[in-house]
């Protein structure tokens, strides 16, 4: 019985194969605008422009103390920027749909766009390191090259992305609208989260929702190498059921029995049509198989079982007694002692 993960997705009907979104020249262009903006927030902030002059006044401002009736809503509501939390909800989701729809895409997808979103969004916050609206030094300051982390926003770009696989994997046009707005509301809501808390600067989210659009918009150009992945994940596969399947041969030990297979006897019939086959003793094929200028060995013929004279029990089978006397019989006179 076979227990493995594939084994359901074997006997599952194989759905139509979904062509994955094409790198269109739409799609081209979004891209390039989004890239464009990435660059302008990027050279704002370091040039100290206006910018950073907009992020300490809604720091001074300090949302967090205008509403507080609204802050534990959004303590918890900012988790759905968290990348662990939200990469395991919707890895649960995908992971459903691999398995009815028998295909890997899905959750290679998702790994594919945490990857880069770990690559290109890191880089940028270790690059520049600037610092949180709590650990301010100089007002008016970018507080760049300081050591810090925060720029730009990782919840934010990592709710465009988490949220926003589930649009770029929709399987019907109207699907991929519904959810394109739900991730959009979700990934603004989660960055003006931040600002509200006071965890990151204004310009932080900005750049946070241009880096994780980024990723989505950039997914065409890795569906190449998540098909290889796939096919290479699968060839894999049937290597692994092809080597459980085979039957390994089991080498005779030295001096170990061996089974020969022996000419089946002629019948009675063939023997009197010709003379040649004629029965032979089992001491005479004992010499003839024995070399030249060798002492044979004495050989003990021994009957086949189906020749042997059938032995049939005859009475009883428990020995006799002498002082028992069998059943209907008369029993012996005994001698009279005494008087």
């Amino acid at each position: 019985m076979r227990t493995d993960i594939f084994a359901r997705l074997d006997r599952e009907p194989e759905p139509p194969k979904i062509e994955p979104p094409r790198m269109s020249r739409h799609r081209i262009a979004l891209f390039g605008g989004t890239l464009a903006f990435y660059l302008a927030i990027v050279f704002a902030v370091l040039i100290g422009s206006w910018l950073v002059t907009l992020d300490w006044k809604v720091m001074l401002f300090r949302p967090y103390q205008q509403w507080p009736g609204i802050h534990a809503f959004l303590d918890y509501y900012v988790v759905l920027g968290q990348r662990g939390p939200t990469a395991v909800m919707v890895a649960c989701w995908l992971g459903w749909r691999s398995w009815r729809q028998h295909t890997l895409r899905p959750l290679l997808t998702l790994g594919a766009s945490l990857l880069l979103l770990n690559l290109t969004v890191g880089a940028v916050k270790l690059g520049l390191g600037r610092l949180g609206p709590h650990y301010a030094t100089q007002i008016g300051s970018a507080e760049l090259f300081a050591g810090g982390d925060i720029f730009p926003s990782g919840h934010t770009a990592n709710a465009v992305v988490t949220w926003g696989i589930l649009a770029y994997l929709a399987t019907t046009p109207r699907a991929r609208r519904y959810l394109s707005a739900v991730s959009a509301v979700v990934s603004l809501g989660v960055g003006l989260t931040t600002v509200y808390l006071g965890t990151h600067w204004l310009s932080d989210v900005l750049l946070g929702w241009a880096a994780g659009l980024l990723i989505l918009l950039g997914l065409p150009w890795v569906e190449p190498l998540i098909t290889r992945a796939e096919d290479w994940i699968f060839a894999v596969r049937e290597q692994w059921r092809a080597r459980g399947r085979a039957v390994p041969s089991v080498p005779v030990a030295a001096g170990g029995p061996r089974t020969v297979l022996l000419p089946q006897r002629a019948s009675s019939d063939a023997m009197d049509e010709d003379p040649a086959l004629e029965p032979v003793a089992a001491g005479s094929l004992a010499t003839a198989a024995a070399p030249a200028g060798t002492r044979p060995r004495a050989h003990t013929a021994h009957t086949v079982r189906s020749e042997r004279t059938p032995i049939t029990p005859v009475g009883s089978r428990r020995p006799p007694h002498a002082d028992r006397t069998p059943r209907g019989g008369t029993s012996p006179a005994r001698p009279m002692s005494g008087g």
